[in-house]
This record gives C-alpha cells, sequence and structure tokens, in this order.
C-alpha cells in the first residue's frame, strides 16, 4: 500500500506532537517531517517530498508567514497544501487559500475533519480546492481566461492580435504573481485532473 507522505509546519509544538500522534495511527499516512519554523519548511519540503503540506496559517508572527511559505512549497514542490487555521473568518481563510494556491483548509476546532481532508484531497479534486481556483480566476478578465486555457493546453481558438494575446499572457502572469507558462501550469495541476503534475496533459479550467 502506498503511503500518503505529509509534511506539518506549525509553530505550536504541543499541536505538531497532537497532530504526529493523531495522523501516525493511520496506515496510510506517512508523516515524513514536522517543521515549527518558516526557515526551515521550504528546504524540509524539497528534501523530503511531501505528497501534502499542513501549514499553520498564523505560523510565527502573522498570517502571511504561513501564506508565503505555503505559496512557496506549492511553486517550488508537487506537495499540496492544506491550511490549518484557527481564525474562524471564512473571507480571511479563503484569501489566505487563493493567495497561497492552497488545495483545502481545515479548522483547527474540527480537527476531526483532518483526516478526511487529507484523503480527499490526495484523491483528487475537491469541492474546496474548486472553489479556491474560482477565487483565483476572479482576477482575470474573461478575455485572459481565454488566454490562461491556451496556456495550459486546450485547443482553442483567440481572435485577438498576437501582441495582445502576449500582453494577456504577461499580464496573467504579473496578477498570479508567476514566473512563467511552467509555473502556471505546475499551479493549476492541483486544480484540474486533466493537467497532472508533469504538465504534458491538456485541459480547461472551470470559469
Amino acid at each position: 500500500m502506498k503511503k500518503i507522505k505529509i509534511m506539518v509546519v506549525d509553530d505550536d509544538k504541543d499541536f505538531l506532537y497532537l497532530i504526529q500522534q493523531t495522523l501516525g495511527k493511520e496506515a496510510d499516512f506517512d508523516v515524513c517531517s514536522l517543521c515549527s519554523s518558516k526557515k526551515g519548511a521550504l528546504p524540509a519540503a524539497l528534501t523530503d517530498s511531501p505528497d501534502l503540506v499542513l501549514m499553520d496559517l498564523n505560523l510565527e508572527s502573522t498570517w502571511m508567514d504561513g501564506v508565503e511559505t505555503a505559496r512557496a512549497i506549492r511553486i517550488e514542490t508537487n506537495a499540496r497544501i492544506i491550511i490549518l487555521t484557527s481564525f474562524d473568518q471564512p473571507e480571511i481563510i479563503l484569501d489566505a487559500c487563493r493567495r497561497a494556491f492552497a488545495s483545502g483548509y481545515v479548522l483547527k476546532n474540527q480537527f476531526s475533519m483532518l483526516i478526511p481532508t487529507i484523503r480527499t484531497t490526495y484523491s483528487g479534486i475537491t469541492p474546496q480546492a474548486l472553489l479556491i481556483c474560482s477565487l483565483i480566476l476572479e482576477v482575470l478578465s474573461p478575455a485572459e481566461r481565454a488566454v490562461l486555457d491556451q496556456m495550459l493546453g486546450r485547443e482553442i481558438t483567440l481572435h485577438s492580435k498576437n501582441k495582445t494575446i502576449a500582453n494577456q499572457q504577461s499580464n496573467i502572469l504579473r496578477k498570479l504573481e508567476l514566473s512563467g507558462k511552467r509555473e502556471l501550469c505546475h499551479i493549476f495541476s492541483a486544480y484540474y485532473t486533466s493537467l497532472p503534475r508533469e504538465n504534458e496533459n491538456s485541459g480547461t479550467l472551470p470559469h
């Protein structure tokens, strides 16, 4: 049986221990790494190659620390991100998930949801992931979404001039704060089943 490799990042060491003990009881889980700071999180993710990263949103000083760390891990590795948070404001949680390119989130006061969320996120595209994807796409115009589909490999006809399309491609990368098409395809592989992590197939995103 292939185990799901899980990395946990949380500056609360008692909570880290609780997660380790809880997940360690599951036969299909392998807790491959525990981190209590943002500094060591990305190097550990690059070394241990987890399938999923459970990321504390309020890591160290502010909630943006968790977002920035999760985003870096998502861009640099194949791991999908699940945000852990004690916040109960949906707008803050969803904005953080959008910025981090997360696949889902679990409230710390709903700890019983952690194990099923891990399994469903690992298995495929979840309703949470689709919601987060739709929030990411909100920053793009309809024309930019069509160009995005083409950048992700879908065979569609664009009626704009080449210069206009090139400008729209640049706008997409700027708005999403990504460096190029490779990062773009990698990020959206977490939200659409026809885009594997190797980025070899084509597909279109929900609009």
